[in-house]
C-alpha cells in the first residue's frame, strides 16, 4: 500500500483494534496487503524509523498464520518504550479479535 487513498479506503471500511501501542486495522481480500504509519507526534525521524521496523518485524515474523487481506498498523508512542514480547502479545491478541489471525 502506497497511495493516501489506498489508506484513507482502509481508516474508513476495515475492522480496527487498539494495543498499547499500536491500532491495527484490517479488511478481508484476496491478497495480503500491509501498510504502516507513523505520525511525527511519536518523535523525530530515527524513532519514527524505530517504531516501523518494529511493525515490519511484527508483520513478518507473524505473516505465515495472517488470513488474506489489507493490514494497515499505526504506531503509537508506547511502541518506543515497551518490550517487544508485550508488543507481539498484544499485536496477537488484537488480531483474533478481529479474526485475522489463524494459529
Amino acid at each position: 500500500m502506497k497511495t493516501p487513498k489506498e489508506f484513507s479506503y482502509i481508516y474508513n471500511n476495515a475492522k480496527k483494534r487498539h494495543t498499547e501501542s499500536a491500532v491495527i486495522f484490517f479488511k478481508e481480500g484476496s491478497e495480503k496487503k500491509v501498510g504502516f504509519t507513523v505520525s511525527k507526534k511519536i518523535g523525530n525521524a530515527v524513532k519514527r524509523n524505530f517504531a516501523k521496523r518494529r511493525l515490519r518485524s511484527l508483520f513478518l515474523e507473524l505473516e505465515e498464520s495472517l488470513r488474506e487481506g489489507t493490514y494497515v498498523f499505526v504506531a503509537k508512542k508506547a511502541i518506543l518504550s515497551e518490550d517487544y514480547q508485550k508488543i507481539k502479545r498484544g499485536v496477537i491478541n488484537a488480531l483474533k479479535r478481529l479474526k485475522a489471525y489463524e494459529t
